[in-house]
C-alpha cells in the first residue's frame, strides 16, 4: 500500500491488528490481556460464541463476543450484520452502539458511525475510548481539525493515554503538522506501553520529515536490520513523489501498482488506534 495509505490507515486504525489493545479505539470490541490474541485463539472465539449466538440471536453477550471475534478475523461485513441485529435487540445499550459505530466505520459507511458513536456516550458521561474512535472517523472524513479537539477532550479524561496521543499524532500529520506530530507520538512512544505499533507511527512521521537515519534506528527496535532497511526504502520513494501531500488526503494515487509482499510489511503494521 502507498505511504498514504498506510498512514491514513494508521490514523484511523486500519492497519493496526484487530481485536483490542492500542488497535481498539472503542474499546468495545476489544481484547484484554486474559483475552485470546492469536489466530487461532479468536477462531476458536468464533466458534464458541457463534454456536450460542445461532442458538438466541437476540443473546447480547453472545452477539458482542461473536462480533469481537469476527472484527479480530477481518470479517468485517459479516460483524456489522451481527452488530445490527444486536442493536435493534438491545437499543439501549451504549457498549454495543460503540462497537456497531467501529463496525460501521470498517465497512466504509463513516457518516453513519459518527451519527451512531455519538450516541454510545453522553456528555455526562464521556467515554475517552469512544471519542478517539469518533476523532478517527473524523479524521477518515478528512475533517482533521475536528479530530483533533475530539482528540483533546479524550485527554482530557484519560491523560497521557497512548492509544489517544498515537491517533492525535497521526491526525497531525495528516494535517502537514510534522513537527507537533511527531513530539506527541515521542510522547506516546514514552509511555511505557511497549507497544511497537506506535514506535512504527513514529517511523513513518519521520521518514515524512526526510530524517531516514533516525528512522531506521528507530525501526530497528522492532524489526531486524534488513526489514528496517527495506522500512525505509520504501518511505523514501513514497515521499519522493510529487503527490505524496495528496495522496494523504485521498488514501492514494489511483493507479498505483500495489507493493510487493516485502514493501506491504514495511509500510507499517500497527492498527490505530483504532
Amino acid at each position: 500500500m502507498a505511504l498514504g495509505v498506510c498512514i491514513a490507515a494508521l490514523a484511523l486504525g486500519g492497519c493496526q491488528s484487530r481485536g483490542g489493545g492500542l488497535g481498539d479505539i472503542t474499546g468495545s470490541i476489544g481484547k484484554t490481556a486474559s483475552q485470546p490474541r492469536s489466530t487461532a485463539d479468536w477462531h476458536a472465539e468464533s466458534d464458541r460464541w457463534g454456536k450460542r449466538y445461532e442458538a438466541n440471536p437476540k443473546d447480547r453477550d453472545a452477539a458482542f463476543n461473536y462480533a469481537r471475534a469476527l472484527r479480530a478475523l477481518d470479517q468485517n461485513a459479516q460483524t456489522l450484520a451481527v452488530l445490527q441485529g444486536a442493536v435493534l435487540a438491545h437499543s439501549s445499550d451504549r457498549e454495543l452502539l460503540g462497537a456497531y459505530g467501529r463496525s460501521l466505520a470498517d465497512n466504509g459507511r463513516l457518516k453513519e458511525a459518527d451519527e451512531v458513536l455519538s450516541r454510545a456516550h453522553s456528555p455526562e458521561r464521556p467515554d475517552w475510548r469512544i471519542l478517539s474512535a469518533q476523532g478517527t472517523v473524523a479524521d477518515q472524513l478528512g475533517e482533521h481539525a475536528r479530530a483533533q479537539q475530539i482528540y483533546q477532550a479524550a485527554l482530557k479524561i484519560a491523560p497521557g493515554e497512548p492509544t489517544i496521543l498515537s491517533n492525535l499524532g497521526l491526525s497531525l500529520a495528516l494535517s502537514k503538522q510534522l513537527p507537533e506530530a511527531e513530539r506527541v507520538l515521542r510522547e506516546a512512544a514514552s509511555t511505557g506501553s511497549g507497544d511497537p505499533r506506535v514506535r512504527q507511527n513514529l517511523v513513518l512521521v519521520l521518514g515524512l520529515q526526510g530524517r531516514f537515519a533516525e528512522a531506521e534506528a528507530l525501526a530497528r527496535q522492532d524489526q531486524n536490520p534488513a526489514e528496517a532497511a527495506a522500512t525505509v526504502a520504501y518511505l523514501k520513494r513514497s515521499v519522493s513523489q510529487p503527490n505524496s501531500w495528496d495522496m494523504l488526503k485521498t488514501g492514494g494515487a489511483k493507479g498505483k501498482s500495489r507493493p510487493t509482499a516485502a514493501e506491504a510489511g514495511a509500510s507499517g503494521t500497527p492498527s490505530p488506534q483504532g
